[in-house]
């Protein structure tokens, strides 16, 4: 029976990114595979083994992360001293990635670690890593949070801060005309 009243109409969901479907699936199936091939191997050799390989994984994941930190801290230091910014790259981060994939449980994240201590690995994925970053922030939207990195902090020589953003022209764009004076 209908009682002739409209149906509500809700407004429709927005569809999920790919990344929000299927990270979780990637997760779970990542774990099942690593949890069968500790099991693998511990048939093969023996449960034993399989622990060593764990608390060895354990401890040179933490030398890799506390050489990393050493490392990054020095150059912190080193270009504060100097009065500049430290330099980019030295695959500390990447580094410390490999020393937390090898510290996990698991003969793949093991494998995955060891590949990104390798340096020709870090340089390609940093150079990798940048080039999208780079592009990302060239289309991000007004308003998107992507804009949020391109906006500036202006101070002032009274100490206060404006927040600000930053405006690039470019070669085609017609000229503006006067701007209004900023108020306070």
């Amino acid at each position: 029976m209908t009682t002739g009243a409209p149906t509500p109409t809700y407004p429709a969901r927005p569809r999920r990114s790919r990344l929000r479907t299927f990270l979780p699936l990637g997760i779970a199936a990542w774990l099942v595979l690593e949890i069968w091939l500790l099991t693998v191997v511990a048939d093969a050799a023996s449960g034993l083994l399989v622990f060593v390989l764990l608390l060895a994984g354990l401890v040179l994941g933490s030398v890799v992360i506390k050489r990393a930190g050493r490392r990054a801290f020095q150059a912190l230091n080193e270009a504060l001293q100097r009065g500049g910014a430290p330099a980019s790259g030295g695959g500390n981060g990447l580094m410390m990635l490999g020393g937390l994939l090898i510290m996990l449980p698991g003969l793949i994240s093991d494998a995955v670690g060891l590949l990104l201590l390798i340096p020709p690995v870090q340089k390609a994925l940093s150079g990798y890593a940048e080039r999208t970053f780079d592009r990302k922030l060239r289309e991000a939207t007004p308003g998107s949070f992507g804009d949020a990195f391109q906006q500036a902090r202006m101070h002032h020589p009274d100490g206060k801060v404006v927040q600000g953003e930053v405006i690039r022209d470019e070669p085609g764009d017609a000229p503006e005309g006067p701007r209004p004076p900023l108020t306070r």
